[in-house]
């Protein structure tokens, strides 16, 4: 697949190789996606036969080249194109960062491919297409197998959340030795920074196999990292409702259900962020709530409530972007609000103006794929959308994708006598309940409720 980015890296290898490099090769992410039919917008060249300087006396005089580790001999041409040397290294200390790193321009490809993490980015590809795989990547990914390339891979352990992510986003299992090195560096875990692992989680919500991923973090025993996670794993739900089995059998099914609609809606990125993390832990309260009641069934009252503070800890954890958190939280609260009202009945605008306040910043049409998703996550029952009407009223009340806007300001109030202070914001309180309560709908009929209102503070 030739787009910009590639003539661009053509370009680069030429000047290279008119430098004197002994080779030039695409590697990584990119040969992979090639072999996957997924078109790649980040592109690496590997170079060899050339220094650090060497490269970046040719590429000059053409390109901006910004030197982002002379050290690990690295230059970035533009956002999407790195240009790389290959390079030894010695681990030194505990964690991802604990490396010696040693460029070295004349190691053999093989050599060099052995450094990466799994076979199936440890592949090499020339510039007219032929593929070089040391270690049979390519076979490893036509048969969904995710295999370390080699036992350099125990030296990092961020390399096991990167398997979660690779395993969602391309529906690979991990080879059991390599699940058995996983769990050799479990103790390393607490060596990754909160910043590493938003990273790989995010890219976790990206894949179209999400249950792939998680199995991972079950199979190599580091889910008990994400104690919110898994507390889930053997919470019993009640037959009746949940034939799938327990909470985290539930999660797996939801996930994947929240995928697929993320993939046939076409939903942007940040968005599908939400939707992933919202069905990932819209039932983690219930570890903390479940319990037999009187007729003997298991039942989890509040789980949703309980599950928004969870919620919070796990995103705490991960250091989620605070704007992800502020929109799943509510989220997570509320997917059980359908059941608020009887299955035969619709519901009143009141209910859910008031829904959508408490959504705030998530949206109705967000809550619906929602619950949509939890329902699809209980086969064999037949998957539902309880939550179709409700979103149905709120575009109707304009609703389905904001919030409920105050009608009345303070500045309205000001104009009636009323000054600045504590009143004033007492009033504002009871005005918007009143018009979640639908007692005006507009300005004039606002203005109107006002004056039937006892005349706090007025001058």
């Amino acid at each position: 697949m030739k787009n910009r980015v590639w003539e661009t890296a053509r370009r680069v290898a030429t000047l290279l190789e008119d430098a004197g490099a002994s080779r030039c090769l695409l590697v990584g992410g990119y040969v992979r996606d090639q072999l996957l039919g997924i078109d790649s917008k980040d592109l690496d060249i590997e170079v060899y036969g050339l220094s650090y300087d060497e490269i970046k006396a040719a590429l000059s005089p053409h390109f901006p080249v910004n030197l982002v580790g002379a050290d690990f001999g690295i230059a970035k041409i533009g956002p999407h194109l790195d240009v790389s040397i290959p390079r030894r290294e010695r681990k030194k200390g505990r964690g991802h960062r604990g490396f010696e790193v040693t460029p070295d321009p004349e190691m053999d490809f093989a050599e060099a491919a052995a450094r990466r993490d799994f076979t199936i980015n440890s592949m090499g590809m020339d510039f007219e297409g032929r593929i070089l795989d040391p270690f049979g990547g390519e076979a490893d990914l036509r048969r969904k197998i995710l295999r370390a390339t080699s036992s350099a891979f125990s030296e990092d352990p961020l390399r096991v959340l990167r398997g979660m992510q690779f395993a969602a986003r391309f529906d690979l299992a991990m080879a059991p030795d390599t699940v058995s090195m996983c769990r050799n560096i479990a103790n390393e875990f607490a060596t990754l920074s909160r910043e590493r692992l938003w990273g790989e989680w995010a890219k976790w919500t990206g894949g179209d196999f999400p249950g792939q991923g998680l199995a991972i973090l079950l199979e190599s025993e580091w889910l008990k990292h994400f104690p919110v996670l898994a507390a889930m794993v053997g919470v019993p739900q009640q037959a009746e409702w949940h034939p799938e089995g327990d909470v985290w059998t539930h999660t797996g099914h939801v996930v994947a259900a929240a995928a697929q609609f993320c993939r046939d809606n076409e939903i942007a990125a940040e968005d599908r962020q939400v939707l992933m993390f919202s069905a990932l832990l819209h039932d983690c309260g219930k570890p903390a709530t479940t319990v037999r009641d009187r007729q003997g069934r298991w039942v989890s009252p509040d789980h949703a409530g309980v599950g928004r503070q969870l919620a919070r800890d796990f995103f705490y954890q991960v250091m989620a972007p605070h704007g992800i958190v502020e929109r799943v939280l509510p989220l997570v609260a509320e997917h059980m609000a359908h059941l608020s009202i009887s299955r035969r009945k619709s519901p009143s605008p009141r209910v859910v103006r008031r829904l959508a306040a408490r959504l705030a910043p998530a949206t109705i049409r967000e809550w619906r794929l929602l619950v949509r998703a939890d329902y699809a996550g209980r086969p064999p029952l037949p998957p539902a959308d309880p939550a179709a009407v409700w979103q149905q009223l709120a575009e109707e009340l304009c609703l389905a994708d904001s919030q409920p806007h105050p009608i009345l300001r303070g500045r309205d109030l000001m104009e009636m006598g009323i000054p600045a202070g504590p009143q004033m914001g007492q009033l504002l309180n009871l005005a918007f309940e009143a018009q979640l309560d639908g007692k005006f709908e507009d300005k004039e009929g606002a203005l109107k409720w006002l004056k039937k209102q006892e005349p706090l503070g007025r001058e």
